[in-house]
């Protein structure tokens, strides 16, 4: 159950995400393109996927230091399974927002 707890994070889904849409990249591209992560909370996330085996992270002995992350097989996998869900969060958004925009009205007090 540790697992889904840290594959369903929503910060792991986000950088699954762009890892698949863009391929391999630095930190701070990877930062700019989670909107709203902080640094802290981006080295933690890489750290667990890189623990768990779905993202490699490769250091390059230059100066500056250049490090680019990108996702294993077992994370392209995880991508594939991700797919359908970020397929149905897209097609349901309006429903979720006005399901949500109803319950609010009608909870109001």
């Amino acid at each position: 159950m540790q697992l889904i707890g840290r594959i369903a994070d929503k910060w792991t889904m986000l950088v699954i995400e762009i890892l698949t849409e863009k391929g391999e990249l630095r930190f701070g591209q990877l930062s700019r393109a989670c909107d709203g992560i902080s640094q802290k909370m981006l080295t933690q996330t890489l750290r667990a996927l890189e623990r768990d085996g779905l993202v490699t992270r490769i250091v390059y002995p230059v100066i500056p230091p250049k490090v680019i992350y990108s996702l294993t097989e077992l994370g392209l996998g995880l991508s594939e399974a991700f797919c359908g869900v970020w397929i149905w969060a897209q097609a349901n958004h309006e429903k979720i927002n006005n399901a949500r925009a109803a319950y609010d009205a009608s909870n109001m007090g």
